[in-house]
C-alpha cells in the first residue's frame, strides 16, 4: 500500500493543510490573509482547535474553494475515508455557471483526487485557465469540446484526455449534459 493514513488524518484540518499546500501559501500567509495567528492556524490544521462558521467562510474565500466543500459527509460506520456514497459527495471546485463538480475521493489528503463534474447543456468556460497538475479526464455521458493549448478536441462517451499544466478551456455546446470523471494531482480544490 502507498499511503497509509491512520483515520484521523482524515479530517478537516487535515483537508485545509492539503488546500493551503496546494495552492503554495506558507501558514504565515494563510494566517495573515485569514486575520488570525499562525499558532492558531496550525492548531486548527493539527484538529486542536474548531473554527466557527465565520471562519470557515473566511477559509472558503481564501482557499477559493465552496463553504460546502469543507463539510464532511456523514458516513456509515467504518466507511469514513474509504467509501464516498453517491447521495454524500462534497460539492467542489470551481463556481463556474453550468458545471457542477462533486469530489469522488473521501478527502484531499491524498496525492490526487477524483471529481464528478456535470457540465450542463451550453455551458462554457471561455478563458483559458492554467493549473499546476497532471489532469486526467474520462467522458462518461454526454459530448465535450476541450482546447489543450488552442488545439480542439471534440470528445464523446469512452473518450480521455490528459492535461499536464498546460492552458485549456472548454465547451458543451450540445443539448444534453456532459459528465466527465477526472484524477487531478495534486489535489488543487
Amino acid at each position: 500500500m502507498l499511503h497509509s493514513l491512520p483515520p484521523d488524518t482524515r479530517t478537516l484540518g487535515a483537508d485545509l493543510r492539503a488546500l493551503r499546500k496546494s495552492r503554495g501559501l506558507t501558514l504565515t500567509a494563510l494566517a495573515d490573509t485569514l486575520g488570525k495567528s499562525v499558532g492558531w492556524l496550525s492548531q486548527v490544521e493539527r484538529d486542536l482547535s474548531e473554527p466557527s462558521i465565520s471562519d470557515l467562510r473566511a477559509f472558503a474565500a481564501a482557499l477559493d474553494v465552496q463553504i460546502a466543500s469543507l463539510f464532511s459527509a456523514v458516513t456509515a460506520a467504518g466507511e469514513d475515508g474509504l467509501i464516498v456514497r453517491s447521495t454524500a459527495r462534497r460539492p467542489i471546485g470551481s463556481r463556474i455557471a453550468g458545471s457542477v463538480e462533486e469530489l469522488l475521493s473521501p478527502d484531499l489528503t491524498d496525492d490526487f483526487v477524483m471529481i464528478h463534474t456535470t457540465f450542463e447543456p451550453q455551458s462554457a468556460l471561455t478563458e483559458a485557465v492554467t493549473r499546476p497538475t497532471q489532469e486526467v479526464g474520462y467522458v462518461v455521458s454526454g459530448q465535450f469540446d476541450l482546447w489543450i493549448d488552442d488545439t480542439e478536441f471534440h470528445l464523446t462517451a469512452g473518450d480521455s484526455f490528459r492535461i499536464r499544466g498546460q492552458s485549456y478551456h472548454w465547451a458543451n455546446p450540445h443539448d444534453a449534459p456532459c459528465v466527465i470523471i477526472w484524477v487531478i494531482a495534486p489535489p488543487v480544490y
